[in-house]
């Protein structure tokens, strides 16, 4: 399909009854498969062809995804602190009126895409108020939903949905822990069933039933969940979600947020992707939270698994509103360093599964480019969370029910050390080693923290050592 046939199906020919009664066409979406919009992106890059990205699930397949840290390729990652003309950021001035904006650029035009300068208004409404107990504990639920303005493409509507559960024996405003989740207190997302998500090797060994009460996160019914764990220290929490805002699909890049910016048709190449559009919705939904009586905004957090961890690390990189963040198993995309070739690559998230995510302009560095050459690296968008408290949170790489090494728990951690000078700079304390730590070894000293549990692709297990570190952040101002 080429763009003499897009611009044919794109447009709609009224014959009017009169000159009078002559109305402009109003824009229709295009209907494109995530094949046919990501072959469109690769035309307008003039890409013929992209390497294959790394296979998790055969490892004896020629593209078989590497795990051995003796085939990791020697790489350089970009120095935080050197600007584009070489000058060495020296002061945290120089690094917020010059270093960030530069990082923050790139970002937006190489790797996760340009939000629009005139994204439609969000107009939230309470749809439904009710008093419930979430276990034993008193809360008050609002379901709401935020109307984004459709008026320059009627034809699709976004209504985000939202969460949010406040104690009900409060005496003032809250901090809140906000989720990228499914609505309700349904389930997690980014499982290993869900496509995209880490491959469980054909050859592994099978899972054995875990106890329930193993997991203090709430992971099968068992222990509190962390909805539960959050109200009993006072604060609220809120879940917002993903496919509200935009579809985890290619095909779907015409509608939702991004579709509607671009009135239903294709993407420019440094037009955001969906991970860019999530965070964007979740700085809506902090809109609307800076407006509720029930919540402290200054004190609201960001949390996400999987893909929505690389969401909920881009909603706290940008966003300096959010106050802490909790980022879930994000791997590539997300904490994980391009240029280290261990478990999934650059070139998973470059084809047509998963290049929605970002923006076009990255599929530049599957081919014919390479993540070498990419000006930015993982490191730097959580040296962009700096000065806040990020939490770096992964399950296993090994062991009985463990996550796996698909998300590359080691160059993550590699990468929140590279981190560490610009929080140094802001004042902050880093990770304060180098040295990679054993499972259920928390890291959580400074105002970057890292910690991986046993219990596979989950924050569950993190969430007591979370909200222990985030104690020293987010404080109730009227005790209950």
């Amino acid at each position: 399909m080429n763009r003499a046939i897009l611009a044919c199906l794109s447009l709609i020919v009224v014959a009017p009854a009169s000159a009078q009664d002559a109305k402009p066409a109003e824009p229709v979406p295009l209907q494109l498969t995530a094949r046919q919009d990501h072959k469109l992106m690769m035309e307008a890059l003039g890409i013929t062809s992209l390497r294959e990205g790394a296979n998790g699930m055969n490892r004896n397949a020629p593209n078989a995804a590497n795990y051995d840290e003796s085939k990791v390729a020697p790489f350089t990652l970009p120095d935080p602190l050197v600007c584009a003309d070489g000058t060495k950021v020296t002061t945290p001035e120089q690094w917020w009126k010059t270093r960030r904006p530069e990082i923050v650029e790139v970002f937006d035009r190489e790797v996760y895409g340009r939000v629009p300068k005139d994204t439609p208004d969000v107009k939230w409404e309470v749809t439904e108020t009710n008093e419930e107990k979430v276990g034993d504990i008193p809360a008050i639920t609002k379901r709401l939903v935020g109307h984004v303005d459709d008026s320059r493409c009627p034809g699709i509507t976004v209504d985000i949905q939202l969460t949010l559960t406040t104690p009900a024996q409060a005496k003032g405003p809250v901090p809140v822990m906000m989720e990228f989740g499914f609505g309700g207190f349904g389930p997690r997302p980014g499982g290993p069933r869900t496509k995209g998500a880490m491959p469980r090797p054909a050859d592994a060994p099978a899972r054995k039933a875990t106890p329930k009460a193993a997991f203090p996160g709430g992971i099968g019914g068992g222990g509190p969940s962390w909805q539960q764990q959050v109200l009993a220290k006072g604060w609220g929490c809120a879940i917002i979600v993903p496919n509200s805002i935009q579809a985890d699909s290619g095909a779907g890049l015409t509608r939702g947020i991004i579709g509607l910016c671009n009135k239903g048709q294709p993407r420019k190449p440094d037009d955001w992707g969906s991970l860019r559009a999530w965070a964007w919705g979740a700085s809506r939904a902090l809109d609307y939270l800076e407006t509720d009586k029930a919540v402290d905004a200054k004190q609201v957090g960001i949390e996400g698994l999987s893909r929505y961890g690389k969401a909920a690390l881009v909603a706290m990189a940008y966003d300096p509103r959010f106050a802490i963040g909790f980022i879930g198993s994000s791997g590539e995309g997300g904490a994980k360093p391009h240029r280290r070739n261990f478990g999934e690559l650059v070139e998973n998230l470059t084809g047509s599964g998963e290049y929605h995510w970002m923006a076009g302009n990255f599929l530049k560095y599957g081919g014919p480019m390479t993540p070498a050459d990419l000006p930015v690296d993982s490191h730097e968008l959580i040296a962009l969370c700096a000065p806040r408290p990020t939490f770096i949170s992964y399950g296993a790489s090994t062991g009985p029910g463990a996550e796996g090494q698909w998300v590359d728990q080691r160059g993550s951690f590699m990468a929140a050390v590279a981190a560490g000078p610009v929080y140094r700079l802001l004042g902050k304390k880093d990770l304060g080693t180098s040295d990679f730590p054993e499972v259920e070894t928390p890291i959580t000293s400074g105002e970057l923290a890292f910690r991986q549990h046993k219990g596979g692709h989950t924050t569950g297990p993190n969430w007591p050592t979370f909200l222990t570190y985030a104690d020293r952040y987010l404080k109730l101002q009227i005790a209950p």
